[in-house]
């Protein structure tokens, strides 16, 4: 199983603000629904409740330290490693957010597609520092800012690095 963190951040790691995003890329958009469709999706209780349904296609694992969790068609577990569990299923898993999500998972991470949204943003969520001495970045992309895109962004492909 290879384990993905898939993020849009700010130039500082922003990640939200009050339980939502700082931003509305429709490409970004786009490139997450491709690339997580058909596949298992990781997330926080509190990133599951900004949704306003599930997103389709795709196997949704919620953690949350709540009993008896009420939602349908989702996999509700209590623990990253009950989560990882679940996941092992499929070949590639992504862990979707939020903050706390990301930070817990980040051991246990293969690859990051970061999206590095350019500009400084009011937040109370950030997404944890990628160590250079960890990770490699393989791919970059830019799309600019246009009449759809309030800010110009990179796509980026972070690869953790082999232990030798």
């Amino acid at each position: 199983m290879k384990l993905i963190a898939i993020v849009a951040v700010g130039e500082r790691n922003e990640l939200g603000k009050d339980n939502q995003l700082l931003w509305h890329l429709p490409d970004d958009f786009k490139r997450f629904k491709a690339l997580t469709s058909q596949h298992f999706i990781i997330m926080g209780r509190k990133t599951f409740e900004s949704f306003p349904k599930p997103l389709p296609h795709r196997t949704h694992i919620v953690i949350t330290r709540q009993d008896n969790y009420p939602i349908k068609d989702c996999i509700v577990v209590k623990s990253i490693d009950e989560a990882i569990k679940i996941a092992k299923k499929q070949d590639k898993v992504f862990v979707i957010g939020g903050g706390e999500i990301y930070k817990q998972f980040m051991p246990y991470v293969d690859e990051i597609e970061l999206t590095r949204v350019r500009g400084q943003f009011d937040a109370d969520t950030y997404f944890p520092e990628i160590n250079l001495n960890t990770w490699t970045l393989t791919q970059s992309k830019h799309h600019p800012k246009d009449d759809k895109h309030n800010y110009a962004f990179d796509y980026e492909t972070y690869t953790r690095k082999s232990v030798s």
